[in-house]
């Protein structure tokens, strides 16, 4: 039975290569399930991860934090090439917006 504060991120894609639906979670990149249904790999995934976390807790090992509960400053630094920063400063002073709201808006698509 999963933890009932689960509150990690989960996803389901379908798998070709295994021709089933794999779940799997952000947090815990190096982890799957596959199964023949999106609802038994969602599952399936969830209850590894609660497995897993039991056993990194009774080994005394850090446990991810679910990025739900995490708190984002909302900054964050990109290096780019000077080619393409130039490229981008061109582009937000045509447009009239800062450097800064030109590179949120082409992120945020």
């Amino acid at each position: 039975m999963a933890v009932k504060n689960d509150r990690y991120t989960y996803r389901v894609t379908w798998s070709e290569d295994d021709n089933e639906y794999a779940g799997l979670c952000a947090e815990f990149s190096s982890l799957s399930w596959l199964d023949r249904t999106p609802e038994a790999a969602l599952k399936g995934i969830r209850k590894l991860v609660n497995d897993v976390v039991k056993d990194m807790h009774n080994e005394g090992e850090a446990v991810p934090e679910p990025i739900a509960c995490k708190r984002y400053s909302g900054k964050f630094m990109v290096r780019v090439p000077p080619q393409v920063h130039r490229k981008l400063a061109i582009q937000a002073a045509e447009s009239g917006v800062s450097l800064n709201r030109l590179a949120s808006s082409k992120l945020s698509q």
